[in-house]
């Protein structure tokens, strides 16, 4: 039997209750979810989906990542709402893929863990199943196991393997809608220098790795969910005398006002650049010449591009921010290659939210 998974949550619920129903059956899991954005998320699910199977002891194929065929097959329905005709042709792609490789293997049965998600519309998908199947000679299965309390005990048994619950159901367009009334997506958000931020997609790959690693080892742990501050920098642009010059700023940089212009001449910068610190009075933003920051971390960077393709760990920012500036400052951070006399021109937007994001203790 081939069984279809979606993700952790719905699959290993779902397996032990298949394995229950069909004792006697082989089960072999497909991973192919094209419809999940951006990649890292897609990465992220098959991460905890690989780590179930493992639990769980059954053999799992990766499909392929297959976005453009699945954005060309729904094009024309981004606006339809959760199990509306987006959903029908969402399942029918990924059984039309999932039965084509059960026949590849020599299966003989086809079902899906998306029955399981109570987001789900079952009548869609065994209609999906039933359409796909029968060209094959494939039989399909659509037991439902959500009802008698299955729902609440799916979700009791995720808790209880520490299993990775995403928190929208994986397209671009239901995530879109799920964020309609924020100013930005921050699952669609990826620094270009790599920098992991706080509760994105990319931390909890890290950290779902180190869970995988703690079991393999046998060291107990805890995953306990913390509220905090949160933070984007949405975009920045800094300019001397209408010229873009290359710049970092810092975590926590929030920009009260989406743009600042001022002055700085030369007797202006001789009295108040102190030490490679430059404090304007406009937006409370201070200027950091690299060579003064950079000596605060022994000369780390050879020069400010290495810096720039090399940046700090977003906690590292913070802990330096915290030791100059105290633990409540929020006040804009621009680390300039050399400050000079210039018309300096900033336009920046960023969002300071609250957020809650996943925590591993080792007990």
């Amino acid at each position: 039997m081939l069984v279809h998974i979606c993700c952790s949550v719905d699959s290993h619920y779902f397996i032990e209750e298949l394995r229950k129903a069909y004792p006697e059956e082989e089960i072999v899991g497909y991973f192919y979810d094209p419809n999940i954005h951006p990649l890292s998320e897609y990465e992220l699910r098959f991460l905890d989906v690989k780590r179930s199977c493992d639990k769980l002891k059954i053999k799992l194929y990766k499909g392929e990542y297959e976005y453009e065929k699945w954005l060309n097959a729904v094009r024309g329905f981004e606006n339809e709402p959760e199990k509306g005709a987006r959903c029908k042709i969402c399942f029918d792609l990924r059984m039309g893929s999932s039965v084509e490789f059960a026949a590849k293997l020599g299966q003989k049965k086809l079902t899906t863990t998306l029955l399981t998600s109570p987001k789900k519309d079952l009548e869609q998908l065994k209609n999906a199943l039933q359409k796909e199947c029968e060209p094959y000679g494939i039989e399909f299965l659509a037991p439902d196991f959500r009802k008698n309390g299955g729902t609440q005990r799916q979700f009791a048994l995720a808790k209880e393997q520490k299993l990775y619950h995403q928190n929208y159901c994986g397209c671009i367009y239901g995530l879109k809608k799920q964020k309609q009334d924020k100013n930005f997506i921050d699952e669609l958000m990826s620094p270009i220098n790599r920098q992991i931020l706080p509760a994105s997609i990319e931390a909890r790959i890290k950290l779902y790795k180190k869970v995988n690693l703690l079991e393999k080892k046998s060291i107990k742990f805890e995953i306990i969910r913390q509220k905090f501050l949160n933070y984007r920098l949405l975009s920045a642009l800094i300019k001397l005398d209408k010229k873009v010059v290359k710049s970092y700023i810092l975590f926590y940089s929030h920009f009260k006002n989406h743009y600042t212009r001022f002055s700085l001449d030369e007797n202006n910068l001789n009295q108040n650049l102190k030490d490679g610190f430059y404090k304007s009075t406009k937006d409370e933003m201070l200027f950091v010449e690299f060579k003064k920051f950079n000596s605060y971390f022994k000369n780390k960077w050879k020069n400010f591009e290495d810096f720039l393709k090399n940046p700090l760990r977003v906690e590292e920012e913070i802990k330096w921010r915290n030791k100059f500036f105290g633990a409540y400052d929020l006040s804009p951070i621009i680390i300039l290659e050399k400050i000079f006399p210039a018309r300096y021109e900033i336009s920046a937007k960023s969002e300071i939210y609250y957020d809650t994001k996943e925590i591993l203790i080792k007990n």
